[in-house]
């Protein structure tokens, strides 16, 4: 089982490997929230930490054999420059949907992704049927001591560069980080808080704990592809059930709004794992009131693509662009008027769809698409009732 001193010999390993990243008090956010930036960690993320000291415990003959891990993408970074800092050679199996990014990282620091149709677990199911087939040795993204006591790491450094915190907010995926920084807190400093944060698409680890025991959750989309898991590991259930004081959920548009948050506000990039916890901040789930709080932001490996689409659903979901639709009647004049008034409530209009045959308009009428810039919730429900106190009808 996982000790302190395993900890301790995990932060000694990772000297001069991996960075002790920075502790910084988000006071645009809120006065009394820290973060804690895995994301400016050697391979974007945390799990370099856990990844590293499992492959330096490794027998040469477990390494001669080479290294397989599943992974949606941080976890195979981590295992890969591990490896091969090492000499080892890697193969990690990644779900296809896995970012680009993180796919090309993971060859870039020399591991060999094996991509496998459909969620966290069937890449999981491959990487145990090639360990069979070919003699690989398996490094776990969650479910190993050594990996945990890595990730534990984490917990020491917050209690060293934050002495007074009295509340740590941790992503759970499979739940190797939460494991290792509750574990490692609540021997140390057992009157601080720990809260784990899951994503509601796949909470698996908070219906375990409702449960009594591990359970499987259902698939389902989420921009939090780094802790997309179905079901926790029984080492890390064990560990949460015994260290970490709560758990809570946060949905996909309070992911974006936190993404979006952090980019404004701190000038930081977090991928939908990493901005969990800030998400849990911002939704009220967790309370900083009279209290130090420091959420992990776990990585920022985020795909460009996927970037451009979560800042237009943070926008959308903080009232700063709204959408709507209405009709008017087919004559010279009717979009200037309709400008006319958008205008006269400070708003501006970024995009015009403008259809004139549609099965939802009369002969004589056109359906227009707009989409505009608000400056909050209170601005769009401004335009809103300007646009039905002129007449217009929102469809």
């Amino acid at each position: 089982m996982i000790t302190l001193d395993m900890v301790y010999d995990a932060q000694k390993t990772l000297k001069g490997v991996a960075k002790e990243t920075p502790i910084i008090h988000a006071t645009k956010i809120d006065n009394n929230l820290y973060l804690k930036s895995e994301n400016l960690q050697m391979t974007g993320s945390f799990k370099l930490r856990g990844a590293y000291y499992k492959v330096s415990t490794l027998t040469e003959e477990e390494k001669r054999k080479g290294v397989i891990a599943a992974s949606a993408g941080n976890h195979a970074q981590g295992v890969a420059l591990a490896c091969t800092r090492m000499g080892v050679k890697s193969y990690i199996c990644m779900p296809a949907y896995a970012p680009l990014a993180k796919v090309e990282a993971t060859k870039s620091y020399g591991g060999e992704p094996i991509l496998v149709q459909g969620s966290f677990d069937d890449a999981a199911a491959e990487a145990k049927r090639l360990i069979e087939e070919k003699g690989y040795t398996f490094v776990a993204p969650f479910e190993d001591e050594k990996v945990i006591a890595g990730q534990g790491t984490i917990g020491l450094e917050v209690l060293e560069q934050l002495p007074d915190v009295d509340t740590v907010v941790v992503p759970i995926g499979g739940g190797g980080l939460i494991s290792g920084v509750a574990y490692a807190i609540k021997q140390l400093k057992p009157q601080c808080k720990v809260i784990g944060v899951q994503a509601s698409a796949t909470p698996c680890m908070a219906e375990s704990r409702k449960a009594g025991h591990v359970v499987k959750v259902q698939d389902a989309p989420t921009i939090a592809d780094g802790i997309h898991v179905l079901q926790p590991g029984n080492i890390t259930f064990d560990l949460c059930q015994k260290y970490v004081d709560e758990i809570v959920t946060v949905t996909e548009d309070e992911i974006a709004v936190a993404i979006l948050t952090l980019m404004e506000k701190q000038k930081t990039v977090a991928e939908g794992a990493g901005a969990t916890a800030v998400a849990a901040v911002l939704s009220g789930k967790v309370d900083t009131k009279d209290q130090k709080v420091c959420c992990i932001v776990s990585g920022g490996n985020i795909d460009v693509t996927m970037l451009n689409r979560v800042i237009t659903r943070g926008l959308i979901t903080t009232g700063r662009l709204t959408e709507f639709t209405t009709k008017l009647p087919d004559m010279p004049g009717a979009l200037v008027e309709l400008s006319t008034v958008i205008a006269s409530v400070g708003a501006n209009i970024v995009n015009v769809q403008h259809e004139r045959e549609s099965i939802r308009s009369k002969v004589n009428e056109c359906v227009i698409y707009i989409v505009v810039e608000t400056r909050d919730i209170a601005h769009k429900e401004e335009v809103i009732s300007t646009l039905k106190k002129a007449g217009y009808v929102l469809l």
